[in-house]
């Protein structure tokens, strides 16, 4: 009779935790059902922006249970996710320039910071903007990000040198994209 006790004990437990964890996965799955739902939304149309791209970044960012999130508060989490991406890229420009030698590279990577250091301007602005409602300012300062960053990639193309910032200038772009994107819908 033990090992029948042990047994349902044992089953009883994992039953226990299987409901605890229950509510967290569909909290986690309408998490990522919202996320899905905007990145569809969002992708496609004259701003595209991948729908893989889109959920991967949202979901970089860890959102504190009992949050109610919005097309507003998403597009807030990509204003962020932008300014890091912008400071990390500037930082990244520091530092090519130091070790660069080629004047050509020397002098779009000159471009590009300069670029980058008006996204980075930008973004408490923006940030401001979203939080105040004024979605219409916010889709500006982030329509001048996406053309900051398609300029410093055109810049390398106009030189005929290879970027070294061909992801970060993406990234870049189609992060300032869909938070046009998802203001649109805020």
């Amino acid at each position: 009779m033990a090992p029948a006790s042990t047994s349902s004990t044992s089953q009883m437990s994992v039953v226990a935790v299987l409901l605890l964890l229950f509510p967290i996965a569909l909290a986690d799955s309408a998490l990522h059902q919202l996320i899905l739902g905007a990145c569809k939304t969002v992708g496609g149309g004259s701003t595209y922006v991948g729908i893989d791209f889109c959920e991967d970044a949202l979901n970089s960012v860890a959102v504190g249970s009992g949050v109610d999130l919005d097309y507003q508060l998403l597009g807030g989490i990509v204003v962020g996710l932008l300014a890091d991406n912008a400071t990390s890229t500037k930082t990244k420009i520091d530092s090519l320039l130091k070790a660069e030698d080629k004047a050509a590279v020397s002098r779009c990577l000159l471009s590009c910071q300069s670029l980058y250091g008006g996204i980075l301007d930008g973004g408490p602005a923006c940030t401001a903007a979203v939080k105040a409602k004024k979605f219409g300012d916010a889709t500006a300062i982030l329509e001048k990000a996406a053309a900051a960053a398609k300029g410093c990639k055109d810049g390398f193309g106009k030189s005929n040198v290879t970027s070294p910032l061909t992801a970060e200038d993406g990234n870049a772009f189609e992060l300032a994209k869909l938070g046009v994107g998802l203001l649109r819908f805020a």
